[in-house]
């Protein structure tokens, strides 16, 4: 049986540890410049559709699809090699390595995305996040519908959640009340958008960018669970 620990971190990657729309806006600028605009459009409704039918982006699946309606051209195979051969390294946030090892230095740090079973391992373990938790991976397809697994498998007394979605760190905070610190890193496409920030409560914690979490203490963290202010946007 596994011991139960004083603190689990759980921590997001995509625009938590690694600047998920910086690489999506290198893979959009690359499949223009192979298949032009409109191509893009196609494929890009493809990937939403997708998303819509599995719950999390899987853009080589949707490759997979986009295939299909013309199995003849050779380039797209290219587009994979474009996606898996990427550098992630060079998309890690500032300090994004530092601060996992800041926290790990209170309690064991483990990675929680969501994603596909391909291209988001591949993601963590080249970015070099794999190795600076040690391993400690899981990846999903909903974070908050895998609760009691995530506590099965790492049991703690309680657990510090940074997200960049409020959405997520809201639904977790409901589950998890007073037994969980949720920080919300601002950082990426959700976490600037004003109707999402009106539509749900702040988080326990609010930093501008994840590098700024080597700044606080155990305390800091562990003790402001359910002490947020609700969030005021700004115009």
């Amino acid at each position: 049986m596994t011991a139960l620990a004083d603190v689990v971190f759980l921590v997001d990657c995509d625009n938590t540890l690694v600047d998920n729309d910086g690489i999506q806006d290198d893979f959009q600028n690359h499949f223009r410049s192979t298949f032009g605009g409109e191509g893009w459009d196609r494929y890009w409704a493809i990937f939403e559709e997708l998303r819509d039918e599995l719950g999390y982006a899987d853009y080589l699946g949707a490759l997979q699809r986009y295939r299909l309606e013309d199995p003849s051209d050779t380039r797209l195979l290219l587009m994979s090699q474009f996606l898996l051969d990427y550098s992630f390294e060079t998309r890690l946030y500032p300090g994004a390595l530092d601060a996992l090892r800041h926290l790990s230095t209170f309690g064991s740090a483990v990675i929680l995305s969501d994603g596909d079973v391909v291209f988001q391992p591949r993601k963590i373990r080249r970015s070099g996040v794999w190795a600076a938790v040690e391993g400690r991976v899981i990846i999903s397809v909903h974070k908050e519908e895998i609760l009691d697994a995530v506590e099965a498998r790492y049991p703690a007394r309680h657990y510090v959640m940074v997200d960049d979605k409020l959405r997520l760190l809201t639904m977790i905070k409901k589950v998890w009340g007073g037994r969980v610190t949720t920080v919300f890193p601002r950082q990426g496409h959700y976490a600037h958008d004003p109707d999402v920030l009106g539509a749900y409560p702040a988080a326990d914690v609010t930093v501008e960018g994840i590098g700024d979490l080597v700044t606080y203490d155990l305390h800091a963290l562990v003790g402001t669970a359910g002490t947020a202010r609700p969030q005021t946007v700004q115009e």
